[in-house]
């Protein structure tokens, strides 16, 4: 790596912790934990043996920026889309590309259901990246449908995800994806555990939700939209949001809106049961 690069990504890093004293960009600000946990961690998609040589790659729930533009940073020839529901994260994503000078590379603000019924985004991405931490059945049914044929949907996972990718075999087959691999490894220095699913996709899908009817979407995308942006924040940050229990709930949380989710129970729907459920069993194992 450059000398160039190396002072991108400093610049990367004194942006990001000063930013994240005015809005809620990550748990994590020491400066060695964010080379390991955010910029060492971004750039592990190296280990699934992808070529990374001018591809166009979106990144689904980009957050602060990761994996994205360390991936952006470390090979510059590649071509990359950021997708985030929050605005305010897309205006910091768009004043680091601008400080760092960054080229074929664009920050979007909206929901990834939406952006995939568009013709410019559907199909258009050779890979599609994301470190969302949500089922791997509901995020394949976010980011397979932009993945083009004999591309790659390349989720960061952790844990033992062996069950939860057995359990996701269906959904994805009916989005028109097969699971090539699952790579296991540790980031360097660190004791952190990670796993990069390969999943191909076989063949083109007009289908965009699997397993779900057109009117429980319609009726429940504001559900399905906090399903989503829930699972897009990083353990550290779920932790945070669970403070809402000692009474506490952020600002710029879920679209800028202040939704305490004991109070969600009117919504109904397969995967806002899911996001239901997951709470309940993350504060029991937390608490």
């Amino acid at each position: 790596m450059s000398d160039h690069q190396l002072e991108q990504f400093e610049t990367y890093y004194e942006m990001l912790v000063e930013k994240n004293k005015v809005m809620n960009l990550t748990a994590i600000t020491e400066k060695n934990e964010v080379i390991d946990k955010h910029f060492a961690d971004s750039l592990a998609l190296i280990k699934s043996g992808v070529s990374l040589t001018g591809q166009k790659i979106l990144d689904i729930g980009t957050g602060a920026g990761f994996p994205g533009i360390p991936l952006k940073i470390a090979f510059p020839e590649l071509e990359i889309v950021l997708l985030d529901s929050l605005n305010k994260r897309i205006k910091f994503l768009n004043e680091v590309i601008e400080a760092l000078g960054l080229e074929k590379i664009t920050a979007i603000h909206g929901r990834a259901e939406d952006f995939a019924k568009q013709k410019e985004y559907r199909e258009q991405f050779d890979y599609v990246v994301s470190r969302a931490v949500a089922n791997l059945t509901v995020l394949s049914e976010y980011c397979l449908p932009y993945v083009k044929e004999d591309g790659y949907f390349l989720p960061y996972k952790s844990g033992d995800i062996k069950e939860e990718a057995a359990n996701s075999k269906k959904a994805v087959k009916i989005l028109g994806g097969s699971i090539e691999d699952i790579i296991s490894f540790e980031i360097p220095d660190t004791d952190m555990a990670r796993t990069i699913l390969k999943i191909h996709k076989d063949k083109s899908n007009t289908k965009t939700f699997s397993g779900e009817k057109q009117d429980c979407r319609q009726k429940n995308r504001f559900a399905r939209s906090l399903y989503f942006h829930f699972f897009s924040l990083s353990f550290n940050r779920i932790e945070e949001l669970l403070s809402y229990q000692s009474g506490i709930v952020e600002e710029d949380l879920f679209f800028d809106d202040i939704v305490p989710l004991t109070k969600m129970k009117r919504f109904h729907c397969p995967a806002f049961d899911e996001l239901m459920k997951y709470i309940k069993k993350y504060i029991q194992q937390h608490d």
